[in-house]
């Protein structure tokens, strides 16, 4: 079998800071960095789909990630409920 690298988070980050906010192409930075673009392209995916929870490590989210990732979730959906409360009274008012 192949040996698998393995790369810290701040690599990573660093890698898609690279690309994202210096403005090199991916092929550059998977050149300059010695690792394949498919991997700064799994990177990438990972940052667009993840945001700040990208890169846990060991391929899962941490617990901790996790529960505040739920806890924002719920606060926004909160707001989401209370807004539409207000909003249907304010309609029902109207339609008397």
């Amino acid at each position: 079998m192949g040996n698998r690298k393995s790369y810290s988070k701040e690599f990573k980050e660093q890698a898609v800071d690279l690309v994202r906010k210096a403005g090199k192409s991916i092929n550059e930075v998977a050149r300059e960095l010695d690792i394949a673009t498919s991997t700064l392209c799994g990177w990438l995916k990972s940052k667009d789909e993840h945001k700040e929870f990208a890169f846990p490590g060991k391929g899962k989210l941490h617990e901790d990630d996790e529960i505040r990732r739920l806890k924002k979730e719920n606060a926004n959906l909160k707001l989401e409920n209370e807004i539409l409360k207000k909003a249907t009274a304010i309609f029902a008012k109207s339609q008397k």
